[in-house]
């Protein structure tokens, strides 16, 4: 037995409820409600930026004074005690498993994501990364440091990489009118999961702390049954077109630039091509320099304008006291704050401006804004002109969210859509490569200067910023070296039939509507939006409470 589910295509009645087939739009389908569906996976992983909101509360997990000697113990042993309260340091570690696990879970399952749809793998994902948060708070109620790495750091990392890429290329082939803006908008909720998660995480520590602990573990359930409803709410919001589908009425424009491709490179292929590699250091550089400063950006405020910060312009950072320190700091908060929101903002606006000028020249923008705003930060630093320093770094962290948003759409221009999702998931390695490289760059830097005798002050960071726009000046470079594949790596056209057999329209044409996708913002969408868009309003607003502080 079998049942229609789109005009042309059978699908088994056996099917289960995470298979492709199972997936494939049916006619009256609204192509406005995917993007929610990524949105909702997005802000929940998203949170692993702002897991740091959890380190000085483990760090004083146990009550009462910790033995002295814990401070001096090795990682292994700091992993399995239950004497001693955690090091913020040895927390930190599981920031670095997100982001490597990340890439490097995004590689190795990117291929059987194109295998078995966005369903699957988003299910897979709210698995690991809910059931990783769970595994996490055992660590925490046993006080067991690897239980933290391995559920948070390890399975939490896994089911990062796999949400991360799960809409990537589902989107793409909803809006090949708009490749940019539609990856913008999911690839905005990675950026805008932590001003959710975090205030959502102190709210639920001061409502469960206690004289027992400062409730950590009461905070990952219930934010792990949160994002689990969440996540499974997107995985069954997903479906994917029918092949040869197109939105009504619209016809692929004759490629104005040869930069864009109608054909397709299979994923076997796609890595042994020098774009890849070219678009990989692009993705690479411009992370790492954005990456350097979001781990610099609270101590770089407010030992470049110390006293200026609270009133008191002839103080330097090591004249303040405990007090006007603590001060400053609550500032500075607010200074990351607003580059968050910068950030999120820049996922949208350049992966929906590439859609009008072009992967690379969004990218040329990137990197020669990039340097010109790098290479002025020092002299910015010295004028004292805080409003001017804080512009110029709330653009730079517009532009590193905007090279998350917009490589999906630089590949699927050079490499076609079909295998999309899976070579941008080989391509993340560049991501965990550079949440290596720039923050410990920046921090040898940092540290060299002062065992030099810099005082801390704008000369500390001087050095910094000339060599994150080397880096950037690097890029520009590779990206310049981009250019449109040559015939042989393109797959035949029987090839590409026979890898979307399952899901093809046959009676319906070589193109068409399907009469899928109509309905634009209708009442369901608008329902759809609200779910997402709500609570992302929410951390909007806490965000620019704190961030007034700032100017206040």
């Amino acid at each position: 037995m079998a049942v229609t589910n789109a005009p042309g295509t059978a699908l088994s009645s056996s099917a289960g409820l995470l298979d492709r087939e199972r997936i494939i739009a049916k006619p009256g389908f609204n192509r406005w409600l995917v993007p929610p569906a990524a949105l909702a996976i997005h802000l929940c992983i998203g949170m692993a930026y702002g897991f740091s909101v959890f380190w000085l509360p483990l760090s004083k997990a146990l009550t009462g004074a910790a033995p002295a000697s814990c401070a001096n113990l090795g990682v292994i042993d700091a992993l399995f005690t239950t004497e001693c309260n955690w090091r913020v340091a040895d927390l930190g570690w599981i920031y670095t498993l997100f982001f490597v696990l990340l890439g490097c879970s995004a590689a190795l399952w990117g291929g059987w994501l194109e295998r078995v749809g966005p369903r699957r793998a988003g299910f897979v994902s709210a698995c690991c990364w809910c059931g990783g948060i769970l595994v996490a708070a055992v660590g925490v109620m046993t006080h067991q440091l690897w239980l933290m790495w391995i559920g948070a750091g390890v399975i939490g990392g896994v089911g990062l990489g796999l949400g991360y890429i799960s809409p990537v290329s589902t989107l793409i082939k909803w809006f090949p009118d708009r490749r940019g803006m539609a990856t913008g908008m999911a690839i905005m909720g990675f950026g805008g999961g932590a001003m959710i998660g975090a205030p959502l995480a102190n709210l639920l520590m001061g409502m469960f702390k206690s004289d027992a602990g400062p409730g950590v573990w009461q905070t990952f359930v219930v934010m792990a049954l949160i994002y689990f409803v969440f996540m499974m709410g997107g995985a069954f919001g997903y479906r994917i077109p029918p092949a040869g589908w197109r939105p009504e009425g619209w016809t692929a424009p004759v490629a104005k630039s040869s930069m864009i491709t109608h054909r397709h490179v299979h994923l076997r292929d796609a890595h042994k091509t020098p774009q890849f590699w070219l678009i990989w250091a692009v993705l690479c550089l411009n992370v790492s320099a954005g990456i350097g400063v979001i781990g610099m950006a609270s101590p770089m405020l407010q030992e470049i304008f110390a006293g200026s910060l609270i009133g008191m312009p002839d103080l330097t950072f090591s004249q303040l006291d405990a007090g006007q320190k603590a001060q400053i700091a609550a500032i500075a908060a607010g200074f990351t704050g607003l580059l968050s929101l910068f950030n999120i903002g820049g996922r949208f606006f350049w992966a929906s401006m590439s859609d009008r000028i072009g992967r690379k020249n969004t990218y040329y923008c990137f990197f020669l804004l990039g340097i010109l705003l790098y290479a002025l930060a020092p002299t910015l630093a010295m004028l004292g002109s805080k409003a001017l320093f804080v512009l110029a770094f709330g653009i730079i962290l517009s532009m590193y969210g905007g090279g998350f948003a917009t490589v999906p759409a630089y590949l699927a221009d050079i490499f076609g859509t079909q295998f999309v999702g899976a070579i941008h998931g080989r391509l993340l390695t560049a991501w965990s490569t550079a949440g290596i490289v720039g923050p410990v760059v920046v921090n040898y830097i940092r540290e060299a200067q002062i065992a030099s005798g810099v005082a801390p002050g704008p000369a500390l960071y001087t050095g910094t910023m000339y060599i994150l726009a080397g880096m950037l000046a690097l890029g520009l470079l590779a990206n310049a070296l981009v250019r449109p594949l040559s015939d042989k790596w393109f797959m035949s056209d029987e090839e590409v039939a026979a890898l979307q057999a399952k899901t093809a329209a046959a009676n319906a044409g070589p193109t068409g509507s399907f009469g899928i996708g109509k309905g634009g913002f209708d009442a369901k969408a608008a329902l759809a939006w609200a779910v997402v868009g709500i609570p992302l309003l929410w951390g909007v607003w806490v965000t620019l409470r704190s961030t007034m502080v700032l100017f206040g």
